[in-house]
């Protein structure tokens, strides 16, 4: 009896003592009161403990209402998403914190940070390039509201490598293309390219590769349409040799020209006979 009496005590006094051992962040995201739950949100903000922050800040945002404490209050709730790289989110409300507080001072810094976040989630090149194209967007639209501001230089050299990245793409796509011997779709992806990215390094090979596509295209042909083909080809080589007479593939292109020169003077014999 006294044992059972003892543990029944034990049990009641642990049960009292629960409470205190809670600690001062469960206390307060459980208080139900707006007015703590944010001043701990700015205080763990501070203190660079950004997810206690976020988790406090996501309990009361939807109930400030305007001014400077709701404008710092957003501000820093986008930078925790930020500083915990989730990107995504960062970059969503960031985004939004510019849009919304047009006259704030954070403005210009929270457009730049929408922009970068989208320029972090960028992935190789080899992959969905979504967050690439939202990335040169933004930077772009920040240059233009922000002319005079000392990012702009640091924008558009990310600009630069963001398009860079799109180009060495374009050349993937191309390549492959040629590599599954499907001529016809790499002469079109690469003069895609060189309609997009007129300056590319590449593009010197892409203009090589577009000759020797359209030769492995005209050769690969049912007879009717070899003559079109042929000539074709014909085009693409002197194009090539025009802007890089001395260039790395120009002695190739020569081959294939005349072979392509060659090949239709058959077909067009054929025709003349039939």
């Amino acid at each position: 009896m006294k044992k059972t009496y003892g543990w029944l005590l034990f049990t009641g006094m642990l049960w009292l003592l629960l409470p205190s051992c809670k600690s001062e962040f469960e206390r307060v995201r459980i208080s139900g009161d707006p007015e703590l739950i944010l001043n701990k949100a700015f205080a763990y903000y501070e203190k660079e403990e950004y997810q206690k922050a976020q988790t406090l800040f996501d309990l009361v945002m939807n109930t400030i209402k305007g001014g400077k404490r709701a404008e710092q209050a957003y501000y820093n709730y986008a930078y925790t998403y930020y500083y915990l790289k989730q990107y995504t989110l960062a970059a969503y409300y960031f985004k939004n914190f510019s849009n919304t507080f047009t006259s704030s001072p954070f403005r210009e810094e929270a457009a730049y940070l929408s922009a970068y976040s989208n320029y972090l989630l960028s992935p190789t090149f080899r992959l969905d390039q979504g967050s690439t194209l939202q990335a040169i967007d933004e930077f772009q639209l920040f240059v233009n509201l922000f002319p005079q501001s000392k990012r702009v230089p640091e924008c558009n050299k990310l600009i630069d490598t963001l398009r860079r990245k799109l180009e060495e793409k374009a050349f993937g796509e191309g390549e492959l293309y040629f590599n599954l011997r499907q001529y016809q779709s790499a002469v079109i992806s690469f003069d895609n390219l060189l309609r997009d990215y007129p300056e590319s390094p590449d593009a010197e090979r892409v203009r090589y590769l577009i000759a020797k596509s359209a030769f492995l295209l005209s050769e690969n042909s049912v007879v009717e349409k070899k003559r079109d083909r042929y000539t074709e080809t014909i085009t693409r080589c002197n194009d090539f040799l025009e802007k890089y007479p001395s260039g790395k593939y120009s002695k190739e292109i020569k081959e294939i020209r005349r072979d392509a020169e060659q090949q239709l003077k058959i077909v067009v014999k054929r025709f003349k006979t039939t």
